[in-house]
């Protein structure tokens, strides 16, 4: 029998095995991000499952497999992202429903993975949300999670099942290249993202490093202090994993302006903006903002500077690869 090589959007090559299992494979998409399930759908030819989503009239989540399951390889699309309580809670729900039909294997697919910022101790008498999220998900019934841009990558330690951590800078170093931006530097926003900024880098043709030295005085409240490398008559890009209220990116974007940066782009996987992000964003400061669909961005959130990417590819061939059990890190080789 002849095997075809597929070719995806992204260069990678797939070889589809004699037995692939393809008939046990089972899409399911929560409410946070229905386009970018969709997406992911068309990449891999396999319909979204039917799936009863609704709330009580206190609020409490209702959901309901609508079509059989049992002894089929589930993936449940859910980012964590905004109203992050009620969207964490409708992945629990449809974790343990799949659990009780009779699903073979069950993976969490969350492009964006919520309460990842407290991830260690910085204080007395905190929590580790972080690592509480993981033991709820463990709990509920998951098998596997497929997590996007984590925040810091210790967090797939505190999984006791498998957890494959895929990046959304593939789509990002796709955009920029084309772009073909001279004297480019890339500049971390803060210390704890250098080892980001520095892969980040590499794939840039080897592009020199920035680092921007601040103080947090309180969350989401930044105080830049200086740049640590030199920017002046360069293309500075700035790369982050997740762009929250927008307060570290924009005052180390008017700092590298300051420094004699030529243009600033600011570049992240994760698009929260919670005001008064798009103020910030939108202020002038920078040339483009570039981020992906891993959250949904809603139309009011929308400015001339903005650019959204779609890593619905990347996470389609994640999922193929975890179905087929074949390398997932040879994607960002």
């Amino acid at each position: 029998m002849t095997h075809l090589t597929t070719t995806t959007r992204h260069g990678l090559h797939r070889l589809p095995s004699l037995n692939s299992g393809e008939d046990r494979l089972r899409l399911f998409a929560g409410s946070a991000n229905l386009p970018l399930a969709q997406e992911i759908s068309r990449y891999l030819g396999i319909e979204l499952g039917p799936m009863v989503r609704k709330n009580f009239a206190d609020g409490e989540v209702y959901v309901q497999v609508q079509e059989s399951i049992r002894g089929c390889d589930v993936y449940l699309i859910q980012p964590t992202c905004r109203p992050v309580n009620d969207h964490l809670t409708e992945l629990l729900i449809m974790i343990d429903a799949c659990r009780r039909a009779s699903a073979r294997q069950i993976t969490a697919v969350m492009p964006y993975y919520g309460y990842a910022r407290a991830d260690r101790k910085t204080a007395g008498r905190e929590s580790i949300t972080a690592k509480l999220v993981a033991n709820l998900i463990v709990q509920s019934g998951a098998d596997r999670v497929i997590a996007m841009d984590l925040h810091s990558a210790q967090i797939q330690g505190y999984f006791d099942i498998p957890c494959d951590h895929v990046y959304g800078s593939p789509v990002l170093f796709d955009y920029l290249n084309e772009k073909k931006l001279p004297d480019l530097v890339v500049v971390s926003p803060d210390v704890g993202g250098v080892a980001r900024a520095r892969a980040f880098a590499k794939k840039l043709d080897d592009a020199p490093l920035a680092i921007i030295d601040k103080r947090r005085q309180s969350h989401n409240v930044a105080e830049v202090m200086n740049v640590i490398g030199d920017v002046s008559g360069k293309t500075a890009v700035l790369v982050d994993d997740m762009i929250d209220t927008a307060g570290t990116i924009y005052e180390a974007a008017k700092l590298l302006r300051k420094e004699g940066a030529r243009q600033v782009y600011a570049c992240a996987t994760h698009a929260i903006f919670s005001p008064p992000a798009i103020d910030r964003l939108s202020s002038g400061v920078f040339e483009e903002v570039i981020v992906t669909n891993s959250t949904p961005v809603r139309q009011e959130n929308y400015f001339p500077q903005l650019r959204v990417l779609s890593v619905a590819d990347l996470l389609g061939e994640t999922i193929w690869r975890v179905h087929e059990d074949t390398s997932v890190s040879s994607m960002f080789r």
